[in-house]
Parts: C-alpha cells; structure tokens; sequence
C-alpha cells in the first residue's frame, strides 16, 4: 500500500501579491486572447523528467478561466541567467506582446557563483523589469529556489540574490513570487523533509521535485487568481 500523496499548502499569506495584475485582468474580463511569457533557466524550461512550472500554470489556468484562450509560452533556456536573459527580451518575449511575463531569476548567480556578482545581476533584472514595465505587460519576479545547492557555504549569497530581488521588485513596484521563501517554509514551517523538494534522480541537488514543482504551481495559480479577483461573465472553475 502506497503512502497518500503529501498535501499542498500553498501559504497564500506568504505569497500572495501586493499589486493588481491589471493587464491580465483586463484582458480575462474581455476574453481576448492571452500569452504569458516566463522566461528564465533551467527551472522554467524544465530539467530531467520533471514537467515544469510553465506547462502546468497554462493548463491550470486555462481550468481557472474556461472559456479563455490562455497559452503559457516557456522561454528557459539552462545555465543562463539574467544578463544572458536580458538580451534575448527583444525577440523572445517582448516580441510575443504578453499580458504577462513571469521572470524566473536569481539561481545561476549563486549556482554559478564564479561567472556572476549578485549586485550585479539585480541591477540587470532592475534594467529588465524597467524594460517590460514600458509595454502593457504584468511583471512577476520569481527568485530561487530553496535547494542543497544553494544552501551551506553558499546560503549566505544565495540570502543575499533573494533580498536583492525582492528590493528590485519593491523599487519597481512589480509582484514577486518568493520561491524561496515558500519552500523554506515548507521545509522549516512545515517539516517537509528537505530532500522531499528536490528530484531524487539530480546529482547537483538543485532542481525541484514533482511534488514540490506542482504545489509551486499551485501557490503561483492562487496568487494570479486573488490578484485578478472575480472576472465577470466567467463561469465558475471546474470542480
């Protein structure tokens, strides 16, 4: 007999956003076509077997909102971050003239500690979020994960990307979803076992699990919908 299927806990109170997400919102209510952008590394383009958050925020979306035509378009490429990110704004996400673009950033600065200096990459995701606020785009920063990986001799670094994004997205006025915050919860708050939110099967103990990897998903859907609020004329979400 298999264990039960651990449960979600979303901690909305944690992530929940501070602004509207007024274009999204705008365009839900009209019914117009929707393209969401989520560019970032290997967390958004997906690593090994695990779906990634990209292709399940689409379907969960589209159950949300049903009726609406919602792609999720996923523009990670792995090992880059965002200098690398930056330059590729242009043709892969200005150019898909999202509603919304979610900007995963922050993990290979620390991962990859010898190539970035974490000052230095906030003020290109700083340049960016400037960038993306200048077209009827909602922001979403996404910052890093809560991994092995990024924790020990690299904790305080990786402490130090995660308040250095979260002050970018506070200057900006721009949402953030805190990533690492929510998984550290699960960890600590929760006592989730820490090697439950990574893949088993990755050696560099940087990529999250199926679990963890779907409830993310599901705490970023319930921020998107309680920032969005009730769209008239929407039916209620499929049971």
């Amino acid at each position: 007999m298999t264990d039960a299927p651990r449960p979600c806990k979303e901690h909305l109170d944690l992530v929940g956003f501070k602004y509207p997400l007024t274009h999204l919102t705008e365009s839900l209510k009209r019914q117009r076509k929707i393209k969401i952008v989520a560019i970032g590394s290997s967390s958004t383009i997906g690593e090994g077997d695990i779906v990634p958050f990209p292709c399940r925020l689409e379907l969960a979306l589209r159950k949300l909102y049903p009726g609406r035509m919602i792609d999720v378009i996923n523009r990670g490429i792995i090992g880059q971050e965002a200098p690398e990110e930056l330059s590729r704004f242009e043709s892969d996400v200005i150019a898909e003239a999202p509603t919304l673009a979610i900007w995963q950033a922050g993990t290979n600065a620390i991962f990859h500690r010898d190539l970035y200096d974490p000052p230095a990459v906030a003020g290109t995701i700083a340049t960016g979020v400037s960038l993306l606020k200048g077209f009827p785009t909602d922001v979403i920063l996404m910052d890093l994960q809560y991994a092995p990986a990024l924790l020990g001799v690299k904790e305080h670094d990786t402490r130090l990307m995660v308040s250095l994004i979260s002050t970018v997205a506070r200057d900006a006025k721009v949402n953030l979803f805190p990533r690492f915050a929510l998984m550290e919860q699960w960890y600590v708050g929760d006592g989730m076992p820490l090697a439950d939110l990574i893949d088993p099967a990755d050696s560099s103990k940087l990529h999250m699990s199926e679990w963890a990897t779907q409830c993310l998903t599901t705490a970023l859907v319930g921020a998107i919908r309680d920032a969005v609020g009730a769209v008239p004329g929407a039916p209620p979400p499929a049971a």
